[in-house]
């Protein structure tokens, strides 16, 4: 009789015996797929770790005068990039475009003919290109896209008084082993400091002295068609290596019709460490050399012969944080010059050997900067030799500038300096005052340290 209670009990169990077994194997079954999907969400979670650090190198690349742009999208990372962009397009499909309104009012003691004819004696007969009153710098229209896993393509296209004109067009090469890269095309020299940068992100409205009086008076500097090779050292500091074959149009340097091929050449290097957690410091010198055609240096007259012109650079940043810090910039041009000065049927050798100096500071505080400036020519060297015979250019030329601006955003800033120059060594100063705006619209890049 008990056996048969027992036996009833055990048919009575059976049923709750075989449904906590299939429990226990559901959650078995969970626990598996939940352990798959950790799985699969810590291989996405390294790939985007990649992603990271790739982006983060790329911002320290972006602090360098000659920037190599990023690599290849890791394979692991591509499947995880979903189509996006304007209408559901891809990336690669739709570029990033942005628009830089630079624009100004500008006050001079000088008329508008006075300062077109403003040149700097042994230097330069261009002049002032600005109007009293309010003038247009430029609306630059800037466009960015990756073309495919090899290449990324830029456009910088500056519309002005004058009409539209295409100021950089090239192709960057993003897979070369090794920190390797090539950029072609129409680009801004990585030569000097200032020359890489767009003058909208300048600390003050207008170049140097030195800039003006070596490179031009236009304030973009060299932008050159040619070729640039760059490399990226393996060196404990950031160091960056590059060499330019350029066609030498750059009028006051070289001239487009000083020779029937490409003519002009350039070396740079250039080396960025930090000093402390809140300072960097950037230096490096630059050659840029090549023949020269130009009627920039006496009026009616053509000059024809070889120009080389050294460039040291040196940057100091300190920024403890985001809105506190200071800069302290400053550049040593060095030209020499050899040829024939040429004027109707007259025919002299010429020979200059001069330099030019420029150090400024800017101290942030908040949302404003002040900054001051002081630059000059003539300041070891000044040598312009008529078939051997020293001209006297009268006294050096310089100027001294003090600004003060406000940004509102990153995109938008207003900034009010003054000049005091004494660079036309045998006229009158040049008291000017600019009140300049700055908008930016569009998916602008990162600027340069």
């Amino acid at each position: 009789m008990k056996q048969g209670i027992t036996l009833f009990i055990l048919l009575c169990c059976l049923p709750l015996l075989s449904g906590y077994a299939f429990a226990e194997s559901e959650i078995e079954s969970r626990i598996r797929t939940l352990e798959e999907t950790l799985k699969k969400q810590e291989e996405t979670i390294k790939a985007q770790q990649l992603m990271i650090n790739e982006l983060k190198e790329q911002i320290k690349k972006d602090d360098i005068a000659i920037i190599p742009e990023p690599k290849e999208t890791p394979p692991e990372i591509k499947k995880e990039i979903k189509h996006t962009g304007l209408f559901g397009g891809s990336a690669m499909s739709n570029p990033n475009i942005s628009m830089v309104l630079n624009t100004y009012a500008y006050s001079s003691n000088l008329t508008t003919d006075e300062l077109k004819n403003r040149g700097i004696s042994g230097y330069t007969t261009e002049g002032i290109d600005r109007k009293n009153g309010f003038n247009l710098d430029s609306a630059e229209l800037a466009l960015y896209a990756p073309v495919d896993p090899y290449f990324n393509l830029y456009a910088t296209i500056p519309v002005t008084e004058d009409g539209a004109q295409v100021e950089e067009a090239y192709f960057v090469t993003t897979s070369l082993p090794d920190g390797n890269q090539i950029k072609a095309g129409l680009f801004k020299s990585g030569f000097g400091r200032l020359n890489s940068q767009h003058s909208h992100v300048w600390d003050f409205v207008d170049n140097p002295l030195p800039y003006r009086a070596f490179i031009g008076s236009g304030d973009e500097g060299i932008d050159e068609k040619g070729i640039q090779y760059t490399y990226l050292a393996p060196l404990p500091f950031y160091t960056i290596l590059g060499l330019e074959i350029l066609q030498g149009d750059n009028k006051t340097l070289f001239g487009s019709d000083a020779a029937g091929e490409v003519h002009a050449y350039s070396a740079v290097a250039k080396a960025s460490l930090d000093v402390s957690d809140n300072a960097t410091i950037l230096f490096g010198p630059s050659v840029i050399t090549g023949k020269t055609k130009t009627d920039t240096i006496a009026a009616k007259s053509d000059f024809t012969g070889d120009t080389t012109l050294y460039d040291l650079e040196f940057t100091y940043k300190w920024k403890p944080t985001k809105y506190q810090g200071f800069k302290l910039q400053s550049e040593y041009l060095y030209r020499t010059q050899s040829g024939n000065l040429i004027e109707k049927k007259s025919t002299q050798r010429l020979d200059r050997n001069q330099d030019g100096f420029y150090i400024q500071g800017v101290y942030l505080w908040n949302r404003w900067e002040f900054g001051a400036r002081y630059d000059t020519l003539s300041l070891f060297k000044d040598d312009y030799i008529l078939d051997g015979a020293q001209q006297d250019q009268g006294r050096r030329p310089w100027r001294i500038t003090g600004m003060a601006d406000y940004t509102f955003s990153e995109f938008s800033l207003l900034r009010l300096q003054y000049n005091h120059d004494e660079s036309a060594v045998t006229g009158k100063p040049n008291d000017e005052l600019f009140l300049q705006f700055i908008f930016t619209i569009g998916a602008h890049p990162a600027h340069q340290f």
